[in-house]
Order: C-alpha cells, then structure tokens, then sequence
C-alpha cells in the first residue's frame, strides 16, 4: 500500500505534461531509427549548407579530364568518333606519361566505321578492294592494342532493367570481405551495360560510372562498389585508384550497421552504411580540363598530363552529361568522378560514420531528458536561454565536426526532437494557464475591476506581497450627509442596503468604464485608482471625466428616488457626492500578509486626495483636484483655482482647483468672466490687497446668476475679514493651513 502511494504522488510529481513529453522522446527515436524521408532530406540540406559555407579548398590538381568539347566536336566531327581515332588519343596521352586513363563514356558495340564493315555496306568498290579492306585491323583491335600497351580503366553503366545479352565471361574485380557480408547493404541497379569483350578483355580494369541522384536530383555520394545484374563491381574512380597503386583485390570493411570502408594499397575510403562516398566539393574548377583537340594535334602540355589521373569524358552541350551538386546547378558529370578522386587523393574525404546515428539518439535523448526535468522548473525567458545554448552547441559541434575532421554528424534531429518536445511543454503551459486564469476570473470578478482581473489572469505570478512606484491618479469620493439618509432607513436596514447598492452601482460604472480600478469600498465611499494594473496615458483625463460621469449618474438617480418618493409618499432625501482628485507618484501592488492582502495603492498623493475628497464642501464644489491633475487636464475641462493650502501633516503647500464641467463649460462667456474675476480676487488676497478683493467678489456675486461660486466667495469674505483683525505673519506666501484632515 505504502508502495502504491509512493507511485502515485511520483506520478503527480512527474505530471501529465511531462510522461507525454517521454512518450513523444521515444516516438520521436523511433522515427529517426527508421530515418523518414523528411529526416533526411532535412539532414542532407544541413550538410549542403555546410559545403556551400565553406567548400573543399584544392591544395593539388592530381586529376585532369581530356574533355570532348565542342571545339573537338568542331575539328573533329561529331560523337562517337571511329575507334582509332579513340585509340589514337589514348597512345598520345600514354606517351605524355599518364598514370591511369579512364573513359566515362561505354563502347557497347563495334565500331560501325570498321573497315570490314565499310567493305560490306560501301556501294560501288570492286572485289579487290574488299578484300584489301577486310585485310586491314578494324578500329576496335587498333582500340584494344592501345588499350592494352596502357593501363586503362573502361567505364560500365548500370541500367534500370535487366541486359539479356551480359557476357558473364568477362574479366571482374577481385573482392574481399572484412567483418559482415556487404552485399546486402550496395546500391543495385537491375542490368548493367559493359564493353565489347575485345575492349573489356585488353583493360587494366573496369568501373561503373553511374551516378545516382538523390530524391531532389542533387548529386551527394558516389557509391563506391555497386551490384548491377548480380555482379559486383567498384566505381569508376576507385577502380582508377586500384589500378594506380597496383592492388588485385579490394577489401570491403563492414559491420552489423553496415559497410563502414573500402580499401585498396595505400588507401581506405570512408563511406556510409550502403558503400556510397560523401563527395566533399570544391567549385567548378576549369583549369583541370584539356580538350582532346589538343591533344590529339598535340598541342597539350606534357606537364598538364604526366604523373595525373586522366578522365576521358565530355562537357558538350549536347551529349547531356550534367549534373546537379550542393555547389554548381550545373557540373559535367566526368567532373563529380574527378572531385571524388581529388578528395581522397588529398585525404580531405568526408565521411558519416554509422556511428553517427547512435550518437545523434543518444545527444536527443539526452536533451530531451534535460528538457522535460527542468523546463517546468524555469521561467520562458531561462527556457529561451538555455534552448539557444543548446541549439549553439548542436550547430557548433556539428560544424566543428565537419571542419575539423570532416565528419557529417547531423544536428538538425536532436535539434528538432528537443524543439518539439520543448514547445511541447509550452503548450502543456499554455493550457494549464488558461485553466489557472479562468480560475482566477471566476474568483475575483466579483470583487476587481475587469482590467484587473484580465492583468491577474496574464500574470498570476503577481498575486504575492509587493509593490512598484508609478505615476497615478486617486480618487475618492463619498457621500454628502449619508448620516441623515440612513437614519431615515433605520427601521428599513435592506432599504439602505438597497439604497447603497443602487449609488455605489452607477458610480463604480463610471469609474470602471473610464478605465479605472477600484480599491475599496468604505461604506457610502468608494476609493480607486488610474494607470494601475494597466498603463493609463491619459489617466488624469480618464479620472476627470469618471468624476463627472459619477455627478451626472447620481442626478440620474437622483430624479428616479424623487419620483419613487412622490409616488410612495415618503420623504425625498438627494444624494450629493464630494470627489478629491490627486496625481503624484505613488506605490502600487498587494499589500497586506501572507495570508490576506489586497491590490491597493500608497502614497503622499494618496493621503491629499482623501483631503481634497474632504474640503469638497467648504468650497462649494463637488469636483476638486491637485495641481498636477489640474495641469493634464487644463486644455478639456472647465478647471478654477480655488485656493492655496497647506494640508494638516505636509510641509510643501498645494494648489488647489475645481472641475466645473467639460469643454463646453469652459468655452462659455459666463465661466470665462467668472474665471477671470476669481484669478483677479486670488490675486488681490495673496498680495494682502483686502479692498481689492472684496471688491472682486462683489462684482464675482453680480456675474455668478446660478451662485456656482456663492460657497467660495463667503469663504474668502470670511478669511479676509479675520486677516483684518490679525493679519498674516510677513511671510505669509498666501498659503491657507487646514486645520482638519
């Protein structure tokens, strides 16, 4: 039992997310074990980039290729050209001290310019002739001669379907097995085309020239011993190789992967698993080509030939013997047989080791393993971090790799196996916090605001203690005389809670709606905040204009209460709101203890605004706001400065201002009269003027026909007559002190 309980809290440990994750891992090795088509053209496209970054540098020109060119074409007449004339060049390039001599071109029949064959099919010779022409060699024995006083290496090509004629007679290369039999893992081609037997018998050896283009008819690797019709025979470079260094026999190294090398005197040719050569390229290099019209004129250098590899073949146009590399769009095909002589002549042949895929699985596995541990632990920006280290590292080692010791060690499947199984996970996170957030909305969208509660579900790592400094406008507001309205529910108290439910609704609307927060509810009092969960460019205009709507939905319901009262017979008491407005950096966050807290606001400016809130009435305004509210806000309400106090606690005096209405308000002939009157009597109290400000307020008294400003002006009356009994001290700076809170 206790055994089972240990499992199962191992298994919620561990979590869904992450057994699908291993799951995934063990899918994902399996796919690579069966290497999809997708996984190699992925990892091939990986090595081209590699040869394209940096390309096989030549160090030697081992090989030259006498090229049937179109200026041999034009001497010499189309191709194929008559057996002699092919005998002839191969003597010329024998006498310039060639090595080996190989033809990437097959001669499969007899050469339809025999002399035999002229004196049979010419109209209009006579006997003798005939018989003089039949007397003479024909082009293939002088073509075999020539052959045979070389070391020449004829081409075969396999076929794609079975030849009903091979000679199985002929002469084949000896083979030797080291490790497992190699047979099953070499490329096949069904028939394989050879030479007449004449020419075949008379050559130092004999090579397939075939090369087979990958899926996206790119060529990448020559295999270096093929199977066509049952035969086994080695590529036409390898076969030049063998007969270079004199081996009789090619040895073949393999395992239970498959062929890891082939091997003659002196040299052992990596390959991959079917016997097929990574060909590391250089460019296009013209400089390794002779035309075969020089030669055969005899104006080719000797020193172009002597101690060199000879390739016969063609670059003509229309011969059609192109190819397509990681390199060159378009490279005549003798030239692919040249590189690959190139490369292992200058023991810069790249290889793909079969061990390479044990260790590609072992690399993913073990990323995937890290991944699916520590992921959960971190947060998306470490998770970013360490998946950019580890793909550096894939791509460098896999480059350094390849620079270093040539070696084709693929990164892309470890590469792709960790990305899926990361993002995996992402998306298991993704899900998960969708749930978390929804749980979240459920629980506190009854008590935050929506923006609140949208910034908690994106980010509940913010639901813990602490705080940030910003810029921010408070509000508080409360209700005018809420002490009469309840008494006159105290027989009634699901009245009043109805009452309170009926004010506190429109007023958190028009707060909520000009994007703001509420804090708390005090009661009859409400409390919030602009700028805070979320960013708030015009948040001094936003609170203006909630205050505002606030003092217009409380007359709304103030005339619907009016009217429920006419009609219920009761007594019709109005509900008037005091709003304090205040701007200034202040500390926003959850605050509280570990075990209770709430996301609220602290602050210097938090506490004027509380004040500010409270001197609504002994101005005669509902709407009163700092200095800094009252700058932002200058341009699109109708602002009055009232006074300049210093509040109960703070050493710093505060200009103070009323919101009197909108725009519309301020563009008024009667506000701006009453505005320039009231900037006049401030003037006149702060320079001690008494006269000349009672003087303002009486003409102020005259302007003002709705006693907007009756309030304001009894206060000033009442100041300026008590500065005349005792006036200021003489560095009074017209600051008035509030004696209360």
């Amino acid at each position: 039992m206790k055994q089972m309980r240990r499992v199962q809290r191992l298994a919620r440990r561990f979590g869904p997310a992450r057994a699908f994750c291993a799951a995934l891992l063990l899918v994902l090795a399996l796919l690579r074990i069966a290497d999809l088509p997708a996984l190699e053209e992925l990892r091939v496209r990986t090595f081209d980039t590699y040869q394209v970054i940096e390309p096989r540098a030549k160090t030697a020109r081992p090989v030259v290729i006498v090229d049937i060119d179109e200026a041999s074409l034009k001497k010499y007449g189309q191709f194929p050209w008559p057996r002699s004339r092919i005998a002839e060049l191969v003597t010329h390039l024998t006498q310039l001290k060639a090595v080996v001599i190989a033809f990437d071109i097959t001669f499969p029949e007899p050469d339809r310019t025999n002399p035999a064959i002229a004196a049979d099919t010419m109209v209009g010779l006579d006997d003798a002739t005939r018989d003089k022409l039949r007397a003479l060699p024909s082009n293939d024995q002088l073509f075999a001669d020539a052959i045979r006083r070389s070391r020449v290496v004829l081409g075969e090509s396999g076929l794609s379907a079975v030849s009903a004629d091979l000679d199985t007679s002929l002469p084949v290369t000896g083979l030797a097995m080291l490790g497992g039999d190699p047979q099953p893992f070499l490329v096949r081609f069904p028939g394989l085309l050879r030479n007449i037997p004449e020419l075949e018998g008379a050559a130092a050896g004999r090579g397939l020239f075939s090369i087979r283009n990958e899926r996206d008819g790119i060529v990448r690797r020559v295999p270096m011993l093929m199977q066509a019709q049952g035969i086994t025979m080695p590529a036409l470079s390898f076969e030049m190789l063998r007969v270079a260094t004199g081996t009789d026999t090619i040895l073949v190294k393999s395992d239970r992967a498959g062929i890891k090398s082939i091997a003659g005197r002196g040299f052992d040719i990596p390959t991959d698993r079917n016997g097929q050569l990574w060909v590391h390229f250089a460019k296009h290099d013209p400089s390794i080509y002779v035309s075969a019209a020089d030669v055969l004129d005899g104006t080719a250098p000797a020193a172009r030939i002597a101690g060199r590899l000879v390739l016969i073949g063609t670059s003509a146009v229309g011969l059609l013997d192109t190819k397509t590399t990681p390199l060159d769009s378009v490279l005549p095909g003798v030239e692919v047989h040249a590189q690959v002589l190139e490369s292992v002549l200058t023991k810069t042949v790249l290889s793909q080791p079969n061990y390479a895929i044990g260790a590609e699985l072992c690399i993913a596995l073990l990323l995937g393993i890290i991944v699916i541990w520590l992921a959960p632990m971190f947060g998306p920006v470490t998770l970013l971090a360490m998946g950019a280290v580890f793909a550096a590292l894939l791509v460098g080692t896999s480059w350094y790799f390849y620079t270093q010791n040539r070696l084709l060690i693929d990164f892309t499947y470890p590469l792709l196996s960790t990305t899926l199984i990361y993002l995996s996970l992402i998306f298991s996170n993704f899900v998960r916090e969708q749930r978390q957030r929804q749980r979240i909305r459920s629980a506190f969208s009854q008590y935050l605001s929506p923006a609140l509660v949208a910034q908690l579900a994106q980010s509940p790592e913010k639901l813990v203690l602490g705080g940030e400094e910003r810029e921010m406008t408070i509000m508080f507001s409360d209700v005018r005389g809420f002490t009469t309205i309840s008494e006159s529910y105290k027989h009634d108290p699901h009245g009043l809670t109805t009452l309170m439910n009926r004010f506190l609704t429109p007023l958190t609307n028009a707060i909520l709606d000009r994007k703001g927060t509420i804090d708390k509810y005090m009661g009859d009092a409400i409390m919030a905040f602009w700028n805070a969960p979320l960013d708030d460019a015009d948040h001094q205009v936003n609170a203006c204009e909630a205050a505002l709507d606030m003092l217009e939905r409380i007359d709304a319901l103030n005339a619907i209460r009016e009217d429920e009262a006419a009609q219920g017979g009761h007594v019709y008491i109005p509900i008037k709101v005091g709003i304090g407005l205040n701007t200034g950096t202040c500390v926003v966050g959850n605050m509280g203890s570990d075990l209770r807290f709430d996301y609220s606001v602290l602050g210097d400016s938090v506490n004027l605004a509380s004040r500010l809130e409270g001197q609504s009435k002994e101005y005669g305004f509902p709407i009163i706001v700092g200095s800094k509210t009252a700058l932002a806000a200058k341009d699109s309400f109708a602002i009055l400065e009232l006074d300049f106090i210093m509040v109960k606690g703070k050493r710093e005096p505060e200009v103070i201002y009323a919101i009197a209405g909108r725009d519309d308000m301020a563009q008024s002939e009667r506000f701006q009269r009453l505005r320039n009157l009231t900037i006049e009597m401030l003037a006149c109290y702060r320079s001690r003027d008494w006269e000349g400000a009672l003087f303002a307020i009486e003409r102020g008294r005259k302007s003002d026909v709705g006693q907007l400003l009756e309030l304001l002006y009894d206060l000033y009356e009442k100041r300026i007559l008590a500065y005349r009994q005792n006036p200021p001290p003489d560095d009074w700076n017209g600051a008035f002190a509030l004696l209360t809170k």
